[in-house]
């Protein structure tokens, strides 16, 4: 990276001062509006990935491609079809990001040293605390009536009115386990997922910021950055998103746990299988990590002003 990208935007500031913390209760409520603003731009491309990933090879596939699921979808169901299971993401990405940036700066505030500065390796531990604690409490039972949503599109006949008509189904029929299927999968890729971004987040800013830790970074900065890290994080953990999105499914009845998922996935797919999705992942995931770091952290500067926590 060139020292210009690294001068462009800092703020005058003494070396040696001490970095200035975020306060949790700002996180939450930055972290909220950055994920409700995100996901109304990206879903459609996360809606092309779970259909992918679901059109497994043994049903025959229907699907010939990223551009071949577009277009069946919007013959079949209109542009709007690209946005059917918004509401249920939607209703869970707000507290998701929430619990992830509240869990995060509330981890990194104890785990800072003197000066203030979070090294990368504090950062990835941080990170991983984050995953877990938005898959436990968020991400699981989100995930899987998204995926329920989305599958149950592909049927005949769609038994799913909305969000609420669908919760209320799910919990009818398979009880409150039936909005935590996958959970085993939905930890390992949270947590390996938000560990990888904070990560390399962590490096990246830690090196714009040499010996000044409150040098501002510019909001195009921050989107690099961010894009950056969600790239790492797809190809870190692409695979155990399938085992998820396939344990979370219609059909997940088909496996006893996240191990028989992933030795059935294996054994009649091959480990090409374990990367479908990837490319649609991989533009959704850039995309989303890079706005939503940019609204977290411009939502902050505002909130600082406004709200006094020193």
């Amino acid at each position: 990276m060139s020292a210009g990208l690294r001068g462009a935007g800092l703020a005058a500031a003494a070396p040696g001062d001490k970095a200035k913390l975020t306060h949790p209760g700002k996180a939450i409520l930055a972290g909220g509006i950055a994920g409700g603003i995100e996901i109304c731009i990206t879903f459609p491309t996360e809606y092309v990935k779970t259909q992918l990933q679901l059109d497994e090879k043994a049903n025959p596939p229907r699907y010939k491609g990223i551009a071949d699921c577009v277009k069946q979808t919007v013959q079949s169901h209109g542009v709007k079809g690209l946005y059917r299971g918004l509401s249920s993401l939607l209703y869970g990405s707000i507290p998701k990001s929430a619990v992830r940036f509240g869990v995060f700066e509330f981890l990194s505030n104890k785990m800072r040293d003197e000066s203030g500065k979070l090294d990368s390796t504090r950062g990835l531990i941080c990170g991983l605390g984050a995953g877990v604690a938005e898959a436990v409490m968020v991400v699981c039972p989100m995930e899987t009536v998204k995926v329920k949503f989305i599958h149950d599109q592909t049927s005949a006949s769609p038994k799913y009115r909305g969000f609420f008509h669908g919760v209320r189904e799910i919990v009818r029929t398979q009880g409150l386990q039936g909005t935590y299927q996958g959970l085993t999968a939905t930890v390992l890729k949270q947590g390996s997922n938000q560990a990888i971004r904070f990560f390399v987040m962590t490096s990246l800013k830690n090196w714009y910021k040499g010996d000044n830790p409150n040098r501002t970074i510019n909001p195009v900065v921050t989107g690099i950055f961010g894009a950056i890290a969600g790239a790492a994080s797809v190809f870190g953990n692409t695979p155990l998103d399938v085992i998820k999105t396939r344990m979370q499914g219609l059909e997940a009845h088909k496996y006893k746990n996240t191990a028989d998922c992933a030795i059935k996935i294996m054994k009649h797919e091959g480990p090409a299988a374990f990367y479908k999705g990837t490319i649609p992942r991989l533009g959704r995931v850039c995309l989303d990590v890079a706005i939503v770091f940019v609204i977290y952290e411009e939502v902050v500067k505002v909130l600082n002003k406004v709200w006094k926590t020193d």
